[in-house]
């Protein structure tokens, strides 16, 4: 016997930060708004991704700050305590419960419902084969992404870590090899170099960090080093063994031992269950969308993909915004109010193309929002690009002794306009959002001059930045 249909304006395929935000907007534009959700409430983001590898850096950054510092350095006289940085990560990560995101949900007035949910046909979703919810407005897949391994001889045997174990692991283990040069990999490796693992970096590339400036990765190499991590770069891995420790065949024949192995090499999308195929769309595909995150080639407009499914821009704080413009586009949509789809526009994600911030937490720090000289010349633009040693900063230097960075703007010669900025150095993260800004309000030049920053502070690499483009 079929199910009886349950229905809602808007039903949400995933509680991660992305699904939360979307249902939140539709459940504020007065559509009632129903969440599945086969794992924990908060999503990747809460318990293995942002929250837990911040959680483990951050300890190890404080303690660097403050040998940086005559008279502070002093009074450090010990390393990390590896058990009270491990609790702390596990308080924020609620211990992995998810009951204060649901009391959350539930103070909202958005329904949850627990299982696995898979698309049905037009505007219905099946969760655990059981229940059968309908949507009278859209459905949104905000399912997010899971780590993507390649096809290595021996890699399932070895059961390598993924970045879920590298966040979540109890126990440090004595030699740790990561696999891979992006974000997860260079977090990973200066998390657990810091909490005493002898890490080796495997890169099969040249360098690391690929999508930021190239300096970005040399200064964040060069800090890993400083650490104590050994970074190999242009080396692959051809096979593995595990028979207690993990056996690595690196390129060539060599052999390297680990007694852990965390593979950092990229994400997949979380579509190859979901039901994709009722809709005659490929399982396990990325979803296209336009920029108010309605699925491309599904007739009668009511798919939503927000967050990691549409690779439109793979971090957290971007599925989030995506996820407040599709609730909005819902809700207008519903209300039969016209859309605002123009660039910049109240229905438009054009933050995803014009380039989204993003932070590295290593140390030092890598910032950049935007495009890098390499991706705005790529897309036909007349640019100038301007660096500076951050280190020659009168805040930089009061900041910690031997301080080194290097900030970079990129800018559209024919708008006088930033369209890409790059910090890289100590405490550089709280840099961004003032380049944000300027790249996203596309602030002329001639205004940016009179955006003057504080004495003594690292902001004033602004002033030093916009000085040369002067000349």
């Amino acid at each position: 016997m079929s199910p009886q249909p349950e229905s809602y304006d808007v039903v949400v395929l995933g509680a991660g930060p992305t699904g939360e935000n979307l249902a939140d907007r539709a459940k504020a534009a007065g559509l009632s708004t129903v969440v599945v959700e086969s794992q924990l409430v908060g999503g990747e983001c809460s318990y293995w991704a942002c929250m837990p590898s911040k959680a483990l850096l951050r300890p190890a950054a404080a303690l660097a700050h403050a040998r940086a510092l005559p008279g502070a350095k002093q009074a450090v006289t010990g390393g990390l305590d590896t058990a009270a940085v491990l609790a702390r990560r596990d308080e924020f990560t609620s211990h992995w419960h998810d009951d204060g995101q649901v009391e959350w949900l539930r103070s909202t007035g958005i329904d949850l419902v627990r299982g696995h949910g898979r698309l049905a046909g037009e505007r219905a979703v099946l969760v655990d084969g059981e229940r059968l919810l309908t949507a009278r407005h859209a459905v949104a897949v905000c399912t997010g992404s899971r780590p993507a391994l390649p096809h290595v001889p021996g890699l399932a045997e070895a059961h390598p870590w993924t970045s879920r174990d590298a966040t979540s692991s109890a126990v440090v283990p004595r030699r740790l090899a990561v696999v891979g040069g992006g974000v997860v990999a260079v977090e990973m490796a200066a998390a657990w170099r810091a909490l005493g693992s002898e890490v080796t970096l495997l890169v099969r590339g040249k360098g690391l960090l690929p999508r930021m400036e190239p300096f970005a990765g040399e200064l964040v190499a060069a800090g890993l080093a400083e650490a104590g991590v050994t970074v190999r770069l242009g080396t692959g891995v051809t096979a593995l063994h595990r028979d207690g420790p993990v056996t690595l065949t690196l390129d060539g024949g060599e052999l390297l031992e680990a007694d852990e192995v965390l593979y950092a090499t990229g994400r997949a999308p979380r579509t190859d269950d979901i039901g994709l195929e009722s809709l005659g769309l490929a399982p396990g595909s990325w979803l296209e969308t336009d920029d108010s995150c309605l699925v491309n080639g599904v007739p009668g407009g009511w798919l939503y993909a927000a967050g990691d499914v549409n690779h439109r821009a793979l971090m957290t704080h971007q599925g989030k915004y995506q996820a407040r413009i599709a609730g909005a586009a819902i809700g207008a949509r519903a209300l039969g109010t016209p859309l605002d789809t123009a660039r910049w526009g109240a229905h438009s994600a054009s933050a995803d193309v014009a380039g989204p911030p993003q932070v590295v937490f290593t140390e030092p720090e890598a910032a950049s929002v935007g495009l890098t000289a390499a991706g705005a010349e790529a897309a036909g633009l007349r640019v100038r690009t301007v660096d500076h040693d951050l280190g020659q900063v009168a805040g930089a230097s009061l900041y910690g002794d031997d301080y080194r960075g290097r900030a970079r703007l990129v800018v559209d010669l024919d708008r006088e306009v930033v369209v890409g900025a790059t910090f890289v150095g100590p405490a550089v993260a709280e840099l961004l959002h003032s380049a944000t800004v300027a790249v996203v309000g596309e602030v002329p030049l001639a205004r940016l001059w009179h955006a003057v920053p504080a004495y003594p502070t690292i902001s004033e690499v602004w002033l030093r930045l916009l000085e040369a483009l002067r000349g």
